[in-house]
């Protein structure tokens, strides 16, 4: 990666942790690339020292579009170096709650938009030699919850897309971070939230209740957006760079509740997997070895964060 100023592309800059970012990027002199749905909503953003700021109209849900703004910040700033695919917002409610058009909307925007928009910065990434790409995620990504169904579908998808991604393009010196935050004031429970219409049949369940507390704004809400762009910030441009970065007390302990339990089932599970194996006296059956990774080191999947390029 280059050395400071660098190239920024930060999708999702209205609000939240986009704005928090390019600010602290901003104020740390980096060059910015901040794109919105409404490029006015970025007016008021202006470098307070060296920085540069360049800004878009994009919304995430069209992949030509993607492409376009793409093109037009390598040619106006010369490359991209970071590329932060933050865009995103929750859906709160049932499943069965959910539109059709909410859950297609829902899936455009958090998990198809930021796959075509790694697709589009990849080709510069690759052929400049390397580079990283940070998607934001969510504590919700690795820990389901009633109430946010479709939500965490989509960051569950953005979650298993990227490990796979980093996988792929490590030989290229392409780095690739996903940042899972817990709750914070302006952002999952914020502005950037839809519900969905109230069943009576889901009436006081744990999805109603979720719901109701996220339409009256009575959720707590840890996460300061300041310190975690510095966060995100610091371990873009360190040394080393970790496959996943949790951000917040609470997406720390949620995570590490869900993967406790998960692994729990799976030691639960030995035995039952165990006995659906070919036999290994009929012939047919292959030694079982660990998966080899491409860097032909054991399953670089469980290896996150080891080696991560610069």
């Amino acid at each position: 990666m280059t050395t400071s100023p660098r190239v920024w592309l930060v999708t999702g800059s209205s609000t939240g942790l986009g704005r928090a970012l390019v600010t602290e990027l901003l104020a740390r002199g980096e060059t910015v690339a901040a794109t919105a749905r409404d490029p006015r909503t970025l007016a008021d953003l202006r470098p307070s020292g060296p920085g540069t700021l360049w800004t878009a109209r994009l919304d995430v849900t069209d992949p030509h579009r993607i492409r376009q703004v793409v093109d037009a910040a390598v040619r106006a700033l010369g490359r991209l170096d970071v590329v932060v695919s933050n865009a995103g917002y929750a859906l709160v409610g049932a499943a069965e709650e959910a539109s059709g058009e909410q859950v297609d909307r829902q899936i455009r925007t958090n998990l198809t938009g930021p796959i075509h928009l790694a697709r589009a910065v990849l080709p510069y990434l690759r052929a400049q030699g390397g580079g990283r790409i940070i998607q934001v995620s969510s504590m919700a990504g690795q820990r389901g919850s009633p109430g946010t169904a479709v939500y965490c579908a989509t960051k569950w998808g953005v979650e298993g897309f990227f490990e796979s991604l980093a996988a792929e393009v490590k030989g290229f010196g392409i780095g690739v971070t996903i940042v899972e935050p817990g709750t914070v004031r302006t952002g999952f429970f914020g502005r950037s939230k839809e519900l969905t219409t109230a069943s009576p049949g889901y009436a006081g369940t744990p999805a109603a209740i979720l719901r109701r507390r996220a339409q009256d704004g009575r959720l707590p809400c840890r996460g300061d957006l300041a310190k975690m762009a510095a966060a995100v910030v610091d371990v873009a441009t360190g040394p080393t760079a970790p496959l996943r970065l949790a951000l917040g007390s609470d997406a720390y302990a949620a995570i590490r509740r869900g993967l406790t339990a998960r692994l729990a089932d799976l030691e639960d599970q030995r035995e039952t997997a165990f006995s659906t194996d070919l036999n290994a006296g009929d012939g047919s059956s292959t030694p079982a070895t660990p998966h080899r990774g491409p860097e032909g080191s054991d399953d670089a999947h469980h290896r996150p964060g080891a080696g991560q390029p610069r």
